[in-house]
């Protein structure tokens, strides 16, 4: 609107010397909030305005998201609300990319929940026009007035030549937005990645050839390349986080980060802020803000080692996480959506920790859509002797050692053991053995092995031994003999031979 004591001319020169130093302000600036907060501070030089409206389109979600600032007060931004394209008059002029000039909001009938909203503020007329650059359209920015028929035809010329240098800084500070938070989040992962650097994983690939194993691994290649929820079973020890990492390596995630949590490890306080992090004060002992592991493992792998031991107040929240892909932080109202592909892994029955009520029922149906069990190292024992010569090489020239052979009688003694805490307890007893090791034969403490479990003895005679390979496969199959799981298989024989050389050593099955 002209002002009645200045010319035409002089009031658009005026006007574009205001414009010049607002789009001179907001060239610089890079953070949204206090880009919004400048504008509003700023417009009201260059036209007559009580309310600044900028509303952002959202292609991820494809709705508008309103934020309005009253002009000239050091206040905060008002909304920040997400609203459907079509209820709102930035929704309609961002599709039309045609600009909207309501003079008087008591006879518009159209959008009416954000004309009720901008009624209450005491808003009479407005205008909106489109936020649009070179490389596409951001949304619109409105103009809202407590008088009527606050802007001409004239006023929404100028208005969007307003609007085309606030989309330049628009742009550009989502943009710098987008940049900070990729560099903040590839900083997060290098930290995290050295932190894992520094630990010892043992061996770094699967070692054994048995047909137990080799079954494992044909389940990993196939549902390596999909993004199911994978979830590993097996005793302690037993290699569980290598499958998992197997897994994530020959998926379509092999580029981006594998995060690992040991749900057992952490304190049940601290889990959830482990799991989904949480905002500066958000309890006692917060003192800065922190991603949890979901966020660090945005479009790669989340290994979650131990999963029954999380406890069932914070099942809810996981199973949210893992159904909708997106959580809040610890003290946020703030939604974070991630992409993240969980394999899961536990030495405990959640079967029967379901049907305990120790473990939600929804949220084990979620987790074990692929199970894959890990056979105890005493169901491979064909692997052990390749173990032991991979340990003993492996610490051997850690330590500087000149280990040359592993004595058959040692071989043959820990072959046979049953090894309760599998490749873990194995490993822990080739590291010592190394370092007991003087000359170029291993020697390994076999009395510190379990006496009960060596007391089977080698048996005395070559019969005596089919007999008790025989029967421990067999109590190992729940004594099936034919099929592909069955004893017959897993001792390389046919189902009729086997048949017959149990009758002949006299092996029959006990009644319950």
């Amino acid at each position: 609107m002209t002002r009645p004591d200045v010319s035409p001319c002089e009031d658009l020169a005026e006007r574009y010397q205001a414009l010049l130093e607002v789009a001179q302000a907001i060239s610089a600036q890079r953070d949204l909030d206090q880009l919004f907060r400048d504008l509003a501070h700023r417009l009201p030089r260059v036209v007559q305005v009580n309310y600044v409206d900028l509303s952002l389109h959202d292609p991820v979600k494809k709705v508008m998201r309103l934020h309005t600032i009253q002009a000239n007060v050091p206040a905060d931004l008002i909304g920040g609300h997400e609203i459907a394209i079509e209820d709102c008059p930035a929704g309609c002029v961002w599709e039309t990319q045609q600009p909207l000039l309501v003079p008087n909001l008591s006879e518009e009938r159209r959008w009416p929940w954000v004309i009720g909203a901008m009624t209450e503020d005491g808003t009479q007329s407005f205008c909106f026009v489109p936020l649009t650059t070179a490389r596409g359209r951001l949304g619109a920015m409105g103009f809202l007035s407590l008088q009527k028929e606050a802007y001409s035809d004239m006023d929404l010329e100028f208005l969007q030549q307003v609007a085309k240098q606030v989309a330049v800084a628009v742009e550009n500070a989502l943009v710098f937005q987008q940049i900070a938070e990729l560099k903040d989040k590839l900083a997060k992962e290098k930290l995290y990645l050295e932190e894992e650097l520094r630990i010892e994983h043992g061996f770094d690939d699967i070692i054994g050839d048995s047909k137990a194993l080799k079954q494992v691994l044909k389940e990993v290649e196939i549902v390596a390349p999909t993004d199911s929820t994978v979830l590993i079973q097996g005793e302690t020890g037993t290699g569980k986080e290598l499958i998992a990492r197997a897994v994530h390596r020959l998926s379509g995630r092999r580029e981006r980060t594998f995060v690992k949590l040991n749900c057992a490890a952490i304190p049940t306080g601290l889990l959830e802020s482990e799991l989904f992090g949480h905002e500066r004060g958000a309890f006692t002992g917060a003192i800065a803000q922190k991603s949890g592991r979901f966020e660090l493992a945005d479009k790669g792998t989340l290994f979650l080692d131990e999963v029954g031991e999380i406890p069932l107040e914070l099942q809810s929240k996981l199973l949210r996480v893992l159904q909708e892909q997106e959580f809040e932080r610890l003290g946020s109202t703030k939604t974070i959506r991630v992409d993240v592909r969980l394999v899961a892994a536990t030495n405990r029955d959640l079967k029967s920790l379901v049907e305990a009520k120790q473990f939600r029922s929804d949220l084990y149906y979620r987790l074990n859509v692929f199970p894959v069990t890990l056979p105890p190292l005493r169901e491979r024992r064909e692997d052990i002797p390749i173990l032991v010569r991979y340990f003993t090489q492996h610490y051997a020239l850690r330590m500087k050692k000149n280990i040359q052979t592993v004595p058959a009688k040692t071989m043959e003694v820990l072959s046979r053991y049953d090894w309760p805490g599998n490749i873990r307890e194995l490993e822990n007893l080739v590291e010592r053995s190394v370092i007991l090791t003087q000359g170029t034969d291993l020697q390994v403490p076999i009395s510190e092995l379990q006496a009960d479990t060596l007391s089977a003895g080698s048996p005395a005679t070559l019969e005596d031994a089919e007999r008790e390979q025989i029967l421990r496969v067999l109590h190992e199959t729940k004594w099936v003999i034919g099929g592909p799981a069955g004893a017959a298989a897993r001792l390389g024989v046919k189902r009729t031979t086997l048949q017959s050389k149990m009758q002949k050593l006299g092996i029959t099955r006990s009644p319950a």
